[in-house]
């Protein structure tokens, strides 16, 4: 459990480790102040104890999650595995399309691309499994448009899952596994808002890391929002999360002409801190 200053200073734990502002600080300087504070993506810093700690397989998951008891079974971290693989005629996967809900979409999906979402034919494949993107029943990841226009609630069918896909596609931190591999070239980014996770998973993908979408195993009961705000945090990716997938896509992708300097330097402190 990653603290942060708004934590109440005599919280504590009773099972599992919570790492206080302070060790926080100790742990990783540099990447502490780049990240700032009250903000989530001080999650990072669990994400470097937890390498230290020697962990093969790191979840990364929210506190408005209700596990399922599934929850943490059926992992398919690097294992390859047969799998339903669409192929995204755009470039670009939208799996909460690929789940059934063709109406809906998966926050961080390229809005100017979504009336050219062709999945085609699923065909089996192997893929070698660096992340598992577990899906949420009740409120879906999906983007403040989205959630102003259709507020969704949806049960996912299971039997729908797990798939992946050939291209690149968003998946977000809320209920993700990652790989000790996938997670060391992997965090959230700071100074961009609510492409924090989005951003850094198709920066992951671009590194060649795979991605599989598995069935709900969380209940997600959101905090109270306001998704005007939420919105206006989004604006950098209805801007130009179409420009940086193509870039992939392309071939000419450099995070460089994307990022600001203070998230290149938090990923940069991050990379070195957790491959010392």
């Amino acid at each position: 459990m990653v603290g942060d200053r708004k934590t109440p200073q005599d919280y504590r734990l009773a099972n599992g480790i919570y790492l206080s502002p302070a060790e926080q600080e100790r742990l990783a300087p540099d990447l502490s102040e780049l990240t700032g504070w009250n903000c989530i993506q001080r999650r990072n810093l669990g994400f470097v104890l937890a390498l230290d700690l020697g962990a093969e397989v790191i979840a990364s998951i929210d506190d408005d999650n209700i596990p399922y008891d599934t929850w943490g079974r059926n992992l398919m971290i690097g294992q390859t595995v047969e799998l339903k693989t669409f192929h995204a005629a755009n470039g670009c996967f939208d799996p909460i399309g690929a789940a059934g809900h063709g109406h809906l979409w998966h926050r961080g999906y390229p809005l100017q691309l979504l009336r050219t979402r062709d999945y085609g034919e699923a065909e089996v494949t192997p893929v070698r499994i660096d992340i598992q993107a577990d899906f949420w029943d009740d409120d879906p990841d999906v983007d403040a448009v989205c959630r102003l226009e259709h507020g969704p609630s949806v049960e996912f069918d299971p039997g729908a899952f797990p798939f992946a896909s050939s291209a690149v596609g968003p998946f977000n931190s809320q209920n993700t596994l990652f790989s000790r591999e996938a997670l060391m070239s992997y965090c959230v980014l700071p100074g961009i808002g609510r492409m924090d996770d989005i951003w850094a998973a198709y920066h992951v993908q671009s590194l060649g890391f795979k991605v599989a979408y598995a069935a709900p195993s969380v209940r997600h009961e959101r905090h109270p929002h306001d998704l005007t705000r939420d919105m206006v945090n989004e604006f950098l990716g209805y801007r130009r999360s179409e420009e940086l997938v193509a870039a992939i896509i392309g071939g000419t992708y450099d995070p460089a002409h994307f990022w600001p300097e203070r998230t290149r330097l938090a990923y940069e402190a991050y990379v070195k801190r957790v491959r010392a």
